[in-house]
């Protein structure tokens, strides 16, 4: 279908963020499905007593984030790339949740920054409780990022006690070779205050999203007078009706049939043409 340009430009823009989009939900989902698979990980979920940790929760979030949004991803690039309305439809109407969820969390975490700074330390305090008991490099590598970050060292922050000190920032003066900043205190002192940033965060994802939301309902817009212009051209551009049309001529049939035999007729004479009485 011929598409105007504001219409190719909503397209390709869709085309390019399910692209991102997909890119973020496989990783999502990919580390969920690790964390919940991995035996390293996978005793958690079978002990009853850390089946409702913080740990558990987050990666159930991971892995339900990452299929909902690979399902957005699958209707919104089926819809922009064949043009189907009805996916599109169902494109703009799951944006739509996710939008207004995103948006939703951004201020529920604002105003509950106290409880989320307290379970993400939490979460914290699961993945280096992790690290202690089997070494697993992918979280080392998870510590030591978190560590670099806030610039902190486990959960006692004393260099010369830490178990995971090997995962620790070097020390930048003299003191902090012989305590540094605990990590979990850390994390909720840095939420605290870096709480309107995550809000934004999530609102400027929520804006986003509506953004996407605006180019479907457009592209859908676009797509649906196509479909229109394009009936009208073939109901104007069929064969002209004469305005005298020309009778019908009479069909003749043939029907097969054998030669007949030829009729001989015997020549008139003159003598044999009978001639009118006369009154």
């Amino acid at each position: 279908m011929a598409l105007d340009g504001c219409g190719l430009f909503c397209k390709y823009i869709l085309i390019v963020f399910n692209i991102i989009f997909a890119t973020v939900g496989l990783a999502f989902l990919g580390l969920g499905l690790w964390l919940r698979f991995s035996n390293d990980t996978r005793g958690i979920f079978e002990i009853d007593a850390l089946s409702s940790t913080t740990f558990v929760t987050a990666v159930t979030v991971l892995i339900v984030l990452g299929l909902v949004m690979l399902v957005v991803v699958v209707f919104g690039d089926y819809g922009a790339c064949n043009e189907k309305r009805c996916a599109l439809q169902v494109f703009s109407v799951l944006l739509a949740l996710l939008a207004g969820a995103a948006v939703a969390v951004g201020v529920i975490t604002y105003s509950k920054k106290d409880e989320v700074g307290l379970h993400i330390a939490d979460f914290y305090s699961s993945m280096y409780a992790l690290y202690v008991s089997n070494g697993d490099p992918v979280v080392g590598i998870t510590l030591r990022f978190i560590h670099m970050m806030l610039h902190c060292c486990g959960v006692t922050g004393v260099p010369l006690v830490e178990i995971a000190k090997e995962t620790c920032p070097k020390p930048q003066d003299f003191l902090e070779h012989i305590v540094m900043p605990s990590c979990p205190g850390k994390i909720i002192s840095t939420f605290d205050s870096r709480a309107p940033l995550v809000m934004g965060i999530l609102i400027g994802t929520g804006a986003l999203l509506f953004i996407a939301l605006i180019c479907s309902v457009t592209l859908s817009s676009k797509l649906k007078h196509s479909i229109s212009t394009s009936q009208y051209i073939i109901l104007t551009q069929s064969t002209p009706v004469l305005a005298n049309p020309p009778p019908p001529q009479p069909n003749f049939i043939s029907y097969p049939h054998p030669d007949p035999q030829p009729v001989i007729f015997a020549p008139l004479t003159v003598a044999n043409i009978p001639l009118p009485e006369e009154e």
